[in-house]
């Protein structure tokens, strides 16, 4: 419940306890920047990783989350003035003691610790308390590690991640930390469990923490810009909150599904479906839907992604005359992951915290949608001598063209939505059953039919499209390379440059949802 308590009277000398050592560790941390020329980087990362550990034993001292989120506040107000006014340099990690002016703000993590601090003060003060401490803890500490061992040692780069230089030996030190932490405080808080956690036997304990600790490193390894600092503690609060309180959620299904995702990840590397970025993001995917939804959520995906993989495999040299046309080539990054399966990512947490079955038709809308966007293109370039015709004025125009429309790709995006509806089916999905077999395949077809063409509205309308002055086509790269090898900038010729491929496909994911959830919003009501 999202709420203050009354403090308790001792609490107001805890508090101002705290308060004392947090302002003298400012101070001894400005002095050794300022006077020392100690690196600001490492000072930085140590105040981070003591936060995190007095985060975990000061909330011990408290009865009520009063003074908590006050302090959480305090914090963030003191980072927000302080990336204004420069007045901590050991809070900014700057590299030079006689800059005179800010640097470009790259990083929000020193306001995102405190705002998803405060947050969990709010949401799970009265009954979890402990997963507050456990997820500050290993936030605190073990990306201040993954950051120290990483700028020190660090000399594997993670390629084609994030914007954000990351390393191997960054990303072990975060796991091995994280594993050591997670282990250690399960344990302790062990007899505070209850729903899956209730009887946990030792050995499914440290499984959970290895997936835990799986999942915090993927997740610092794929964000970036300090909003790592939001998503490390916030993946392992939901987990450990969704076993604690969902009487329908198994801690063994949870640990298989977390394990075949991770074996799906390295299966689409092998086999070249996904890049690394790819890989990772699709085993935080299939660790929240396969490990949580179950059978019922994981077969429409695995439908989807499956048939969709091998689809884009097909007919190689009939589509390479297209691979510069598109702005990405057939294995799919983070950014598409996130664009094709971002949308079904929210929908099944809101359904694990709602238990809402107008989410499974929104769901199985965004995966129709998606799939039939993909089968468009697949089906309308594969497709021998086809043609095509711009959807907002119905003009004949190059096949591959943002915007297209197609017999064959039209076709094709109608059979793929009908799939992903038929394999719920196939399971027999009663929420399904009850609303009707035909009624179901009519809705899920036509909100991934009706999706697809908003993908193509917005292809033709607002997404960017380029000229490359190598090739003289039109195209949705924003670069193109030389003969020589030099990177060239393609002009700008329509659309809006910030809206890519992948915020139109995730345009299209919506608006399948929205439309299913609609639809059986209403029959449902009548």
């Amino acid at each position: 419940m999202l709420k203050f308590q009354a403090t308790l009277p001792h609490e107001s000398s805890a508090f101002l306890l705290a308060l004392a050592v947090a302002l003298f560790a400012l101070f001894l941390a400005e002095l050794l920047v300022r006077r020392f020329h100690v690196s600001a980087f490492v000072v930085r990362s140590i105040l981070h990783l003591l936060m995190g550990v007095a985060i975990f034993f000061v909330l011990t001292s408290f009865h009520a989350n009063a003074y908590p989120a006050l302090a959480a506040l305090l914090i963030f107000l003191v980072n927000a003035l302080n990336l204004r006014f420069m007045w901590f340099r050991s809070l900014l990690g700057m590299p030079d003691a006689d800059a005179v002016q800010a640097p470009a703000v790259k990083s929000y993590g020193s306001l995102l610790f405190p705002l998803v601090f405060l947050v969990q003060l709010l949401l799970l003060w009265e009954s979890h308390r402990w997963i507050v401490q456990t997820s500050m803890l290993v936030l605190g500490v073990s990306d201040a590690l993954a950051a120290l061992v990483g700028r020190s040692v660090g000399k594997k780069h993670l390629e084609h991640l994030t914007k954000n230089p990351k390393t191997v030996e960054g990303s072990l030190a975060l796991w091995c930390s994280a594993f050591v932490l997670l282990s250690g405080s399960l344990l302790l808080f062990r007899p505070s469990f209850s729903g899956a956690l209730a009887t946990i036997p030792t050995m499914q304990l440290f499984a959970l923490a290895l997936l835990l600790a799986l999942v915090a490193t993927a997740v610092e390894a794929l964000i970036s810009h300090g909003f790592e600092t939001l998503f490390i503690p916030a993946s392992i609060a939901y987990i450990l909150y969704l076993l604690s309180v969902n009487p329908l959620l198994f801690l063994d299904r949870f640990l298989l599904g977390g394990l075949f995702a991770f074996l799906l990840a390295l299966f689409s590397i092998k086999v070249k479906f996904l890049t690394t970025s790819g890989a990772t993001a699709t085993f935080l995917l299939g660790t929240t839907i396969f490990g949580v939804g179950g059978v019922v959520w994981t077969v429409p995906l695995l439908t989807f992604y499956l048939l969709s993989s091998v689809l884009s495999k097909l007919g190689k040299r009939r589509k390479a005359k297209f691979d510069l046309v598109f702005e990405k080539g057939s294995q799919r990054d983070a950014g598409q992951v996130y664009a094709n399966g971002g949308i079904a990512w929210m929908l099944m947490i809101l359904f694990s915290l709602t238990n809402d079955p107008a989410l499974f038709f929104a769901y199985l809308g965004t995966l129709a949608a998606v799939q039939a966007d993909t089968w468009a293109t697949e089906i309308g370039t594969l497709w021998p001598h086809p043609k095509a015709w711009l959807v907002t004025t119905m003009q004949p125009v190059p096949v591959g063209t943002s915007g297209g429309v197609s017999v064959p790709g039209t076709s094709g995006a109608f059979l793929g939505s009908l799939l992903i509806c038929a394999s719920a089916l196939a399971i027999n999905v009663r929420w399904l059953t009850d609303f009707g077999w035909l009624q179901s395949l009519l809705l899920i077809g036509v909100a991934g039919l009706l999706a697809s063409l908003v993908d193509s509205f917005f292809g033709a309308t607002v997404q960017a499209q380029y000229f490359d002055p190598i090739r003289e086509k039109v195209t949705e790269r924003t670069h193109s390379f030389a003969a020589d090898g030099s990177l060239v900038a393609n002009r700008l010729i329509k659309g809006t440059p910030f809206v890519n491929n992948d915020l139109v496909n995730t345009l299209c994911a919506l608006s399948g949802s929205a439309l299913a959830y609609t639809v059986f919003q209403t029959f449902h009501a009548q």
